[in-house]
């Protein structure tokens, strides 16, 4: 394995490009690693491609044919962890809203309390989900919202 490292002056953040002839279990435990390093972001997999997403990027974590998928203002990378996994792991930023969905919390805009039928949770990139009664009254009080709605 080579190791290179490039200190360019006009850079704001730190970027971690990989380039490798295969996906393999070394490559996993890298990403593992630099991943544990920097909890505030994750792993998005796409098109063969290995993206280092900020949480503050993602506007939703969901299950989707058996895969989880991180949902950011333009785009959807596929996950190598479940999604439990990832609640876990991001529960001071993320909240579920029903079975196979996690928000952000700092991405909600509104909580729609519908009279009949489910309340809806709205993002700020205008995507709207149904909150599930049994996680509603969990995604109030991360809200700070005791008294809205039954």
């Amino acid at each position: 394995m080579k190791v290179h490292l490039h200190i360019e002056n006009d850079c704001k953040e730190i970027e971690v490009h990989i380039h490798a002839p295969k996906f393999d279990e070394t490559i996993e435990q890298l990403m593992r690693k630099i991943n544990s390093s920097s909890p505030e972001s994750i792993a998005g997999y796409s098109d063969g491609d290995i993206h280092l997403l900020k949480l503050s990027e993602i506007y939703s974590i969901f299950t989707e044919n058996g895969k989880a998928l991180l949902q950011t203002e333009e785009e959807e990378f596929e996950a190598k962890s479940k999604l439990y996994e990832l609640e876990d792991r991001f529960q001071s930023s993320f909240i579920r809203v029903n079975k196979s969905m996690l928000v952000n919390i700092d991405k909600i805009v509104s909580i729609q309390a519908k009279v009949l039928g489910n309340p809806q949770v709205v993002l700020a990139n205008e995507t709207v989900f149904p909150v599930s009664r049994n996680y509603f009254k969990l995604l109030k009080e991360a809200l700070g919202l005791g008294g809205v709605g039954k």
